[in-house]
């Protein structure tokens, strides 16, 4: 395994972070804990999930992620060598069930590590961040901007809730999670001027089929040591090839949650056959090269791979080996050139 920087933490985290979102709907109990061996095993010591997971949010399933971490934990007996992010859910018709503030607010923070916490069954969250912004902004898939008059932005409230939380023992940093490049600054020169909490990395979408976060936030990542979570880096599987090579199921994931469809284009479909056709020729498989692809950005600092299968998780972290050479960047780049970000 290879570790980097968490910002400006000063802890090593694995480039290969274990992500956890399909556990209690896609996967069971005993499986979510048969990868965290596995996970671990192979040198992974970052962990990421939410209060929101499983994915799609609903309340008979709501937290129960987070539960299966914590018993697995519980079962381990120990916390130590491992960092664990979590992330409190924005507003939305979605998340009614879990709160009903339309805000963050350092009570709804306060209640969302408590509650996190509980599930976890640990004293302290290592990364906790800001699952979406609470702004009407572009994101999940949403490619326009359109202002809205009269908008707030809350966030110095959201960085003081935060320091409460530090300050109480319960988180160790901060993070922000589908942001812009607006939202990011904001967090940055707020925390500067009030001395507040410096957000430590941004969690957002960036896989093959979708790059957007390299036009202004790559940049910002890099000069302000604010690394990529990067999330997605799959384009929810459709990256591995299967959909092409017919040997998907019915239970994955783009055949599950058809309405959850930012990978379901003409467009993405055309974009991966053709990333297929490159990994064929540099004798890799393309779920590899799609990983080691994002494994080798600069302003990357950890890669969240997702598994509903041992086989899938295998093949994931085993992408950490694996090193692209110019001549199959350039060569992705040309595809990109002619299909750039068919995923918003």
């Amino acid at each position: 395994m290879k570790y980097r920087k968490l910002g400006n933490t000063g802890i090593d985290v694995s480039v290969i972070c274990q992500g956890t979102m399909t556990w209690g709907q896609q996967n069971t109990e005993a499986e979510a804990h048969e990868q965290l061996d596995y996970a671990i095993e192979k040198g992974i010591n970052f962990i990421d999930t939410a209060e929101l997971y499983p994915v799609p949010a609903k309340a008979a399933t709501q937290g129960r992620t987070e539960e299966y971490i914590g018993t697995w934990l519980a079962k381990r007996g120990k916390r130590d060598g491992l960092i664990l992010g979590s992330k409190i859910c924005g507003p939305g018709p979605y998340t009614k069930h879990i709160r009903e503030s339309d805000e963050f607010s350092a009570s709804s923070i306060q209640d969302g590590v408590d509650r996190s916490l509980k599930r976890l069954q640990t004293d302290y969250i290592d990364l906790y961040q800001i699952h979406w912004p609470a702004r009407a902004t572009n994101f999940f898939g949403k490619r326009g901007y359109y202002h809205r008059e009269g908008w707030a932005s809350n966030i110095q409230e959201i960085l003081e809730g935060m320091q409460a939380m530090i300050n109480a023992g319960k988180i160790r940093y901060a993070g922000i999670s589908n942001e812009t490049p607006w939202g990011m600054m904001e967090y940055l020169r707020l925390s500067d001027r009030n001395d507040l909490p410096k957000i430590q990395s941004i969690q957002n979408p960036y896989n093959l089929l979708n790059r957007l976060f390299e036009v202004g936030l790559a940049e910002m990542s890099i000069r302000e040591n604010t690394g990529l979570l990067a999330y997605s880096p799959m384009g929810f599987g459709l990256l591995s090839g299967k959909y092409h090579n017919k040997s998907d199921k019915p239970s994955d994931r783009i055949n599950q949650f058809g309405t959850m469809a930012r990978y379901n284009s003409e467009q993405c479909y055309e974009a991966t056959g053709k990333y297929l056709k490159i990994a064929a020729k540099y004798g890799i498989s393309l779920a590899q090269m799609s990983l080691a692809f994002v494994n080798q950005q600069k302003f990357v600092t950890s890669n969240i791979i997702g598994a509903t299968s041992m086989v899938q998780l295998k093949e994931n972290i085993a992408s950490i080996d694996v090193a692209l050479p110019k001549e199959c960047i350039k060569e992705i780049n040309v595809v990109h050139d002619a299909i750039p970000n068919p995923a918003p």
